[in-house]
């Protein structure tokens, strides 16, 4: 009976710290996601994602021709490139500053951040 008992208490535990975590993390992410974009090391636009309301497109010109960026509330990404690699578009949409999109040829780069995140320090696999 007593084993039995442990068990239990250990699983509703576990379950009750799986809950909260879920929870302080979706309170956690809940600030703005802003998009900067960046070309040969200079921010030359950012962009709310979360106060969008229709999706916003633009060209930027490089070195290797234009790059044509489109953002819609939440997400941004590449749609066109005059490069000859094609990996800025082939990088898709981006919702979370887990990795930039990056078009070398014309030395553009697109960071997400979001800004509740920015007053916490990130813990990653190193740092961690």
């Amino acid at each position: 009976m007593k084993k039995t008992s442990f068990w239990v208490i250990l699983i509703a535990a576990v379950a009750l710290l799986a809950g909260v975590a879920a929870v302080w993390l979706q309170i956690r992410g809940a600030g703005a996601t802003i998009a900067n974009i960046y070309q040969d090391g200079v921010c030359i636009r950012s962009i709310d994602l979360s106060s969008l309301t229709e999706t916003v497109t633009f060209t930027v010109e490089g070195p290797a021709g234009t790059n044509t960026i489109e953002a819609e509330h939440g997400r941004i990404r590449v749609s066109h490139a005059e490069c000859p690699d094609q990996v800025c578009v082939e990088m898709g949409w981006r919702s979370d500053g887990a990795s930039p999109i990056v078009c070398l040829p014309n030395k553009l780069v697109i960071r997400l951040e979001n800004t509740a995140a920015s007053a916490t320090p990130e813990i990653d696999g190193v740092t961690g």
